[in-house]
């Protein structure tokens, strides 16, 4: 683990004005070479911790007042976090649990998560094959990225789909993200397309333009070491709006910046553990 903490720069469903509690698992597996997050993704940052300690840091947030809690790329945990959730619904908590994954998830680790999630943030990088070789070195992410989705679908519309609160928090359903890169908007475009395909207006898209070049993307130069202009941000977003998509989350200008990344200093890590039930 590498934070538990509440985080304000999710979507307005999931962060809303109180914040999101936002728990970083440590380690992802995608290796993308762009990634804002290098330090927890790849760079074996963070702390060994107990399933009860998981369990109470989301009680912990929930008390802070966090809408929901944001698990931050769980799927390589995924048997844990099942059970820390189930630990945390028994010790009180209340409010829903959201997974934000990268997308290259199986649908086996998918239906597994589904036990105790509520609401998928889910990523869509790529629709390009070659693309996703090359920046995530993941060449089969397009397909594995749909299988993933197409699973969230099912445990969704299983329990009624997708719901929200009165104060527009989301309790049940998908987003569906996709960053914007810099030279690939044909890409961007072609993921709405599978997107649509796969789930239509039953999932909330949010379309971003907030790349911004790490370090190594600005030694390498090329068209990684740029922002994406506006020209390619508003060519996606009205391919989007051609698709039909009713609930889009977009960004304005402004959002190319460094300080969307949180400090990653085991804020929340340390402290006390539930004592786990005795099993027969």
């Amino acid at each position: 683990m590498a934070r538990s903490a509440l985080h304000f720069w999710e979507e307005p469903p999931i962060s809303g004005e109180a914040g999101s509690g936002a728990i970083f698992f440590s380690a992802c597996t995608l290796r993308c070479v762009f990634c804002q997050n290098a330090q927890i993704s790849s760079g074996n940052f963070g702390a060994d911790i107990s399933v009860a300690r998981v369990a109470q840091m989301m009680l912990e947030l929930q008390d802070q007042g966090a809408l929901n809690i944001n698990l931050v790329t769980p799927g390589h945990f995924a048997p844990q976090v099942v059970e820390a959730a189930r630990l945390a619904r028994e010790a009180g908590l209340s409010i829903p649990i959201v997974c934000n994954t990268g997308g290259y998830e199986t649908p086996e680790c998918v239906r597994l998560l589904s036990q105790v999630v509520d609401v998928w943030l889910t990523d869509f990088k790529y629709a390009s094959a070659d693309l996703a070789a090359r920046l995530s070195r993941a060449r089969d992410y397009p397909e594995v990225a749909s299988r993933a989705l197409s699973a969230m679908l099912e445990s969704v519309r299983a329990c009624g789909g997708a719901a929200n609160g009165q104060d527009g928090r989301m309790l049940r359903g998908i987003i569906v993200r996709h960053l914007v890169l810099p030279g690939h908007a044909q890409d961007s475009m072609a993921v709405l397309d599978r997107v649509w395909e796969l789930a239509g207006n039953d999932v909330d898209i949010s379309v971003m333009n907030q790349y911004t070049p790490n370090e190594a993307c600005r030694a390498h130069g090329g068209e990684l070491a740029r922002a994406v202009t506006d020209e390619e941000y508003e060519l996606v977003l009205d391919h989007a709006d051609d698709l039909g998509f009713e609930r889009m989350w977009w960004q304005q200008g402004g959002t190319v910046s460094e300080s969307f990344v949180p400090a990653f200093d085991m804020t929340g890590v340390d402290g006390p553990e539930l004592e786990l039930p005795r099993r027969d």
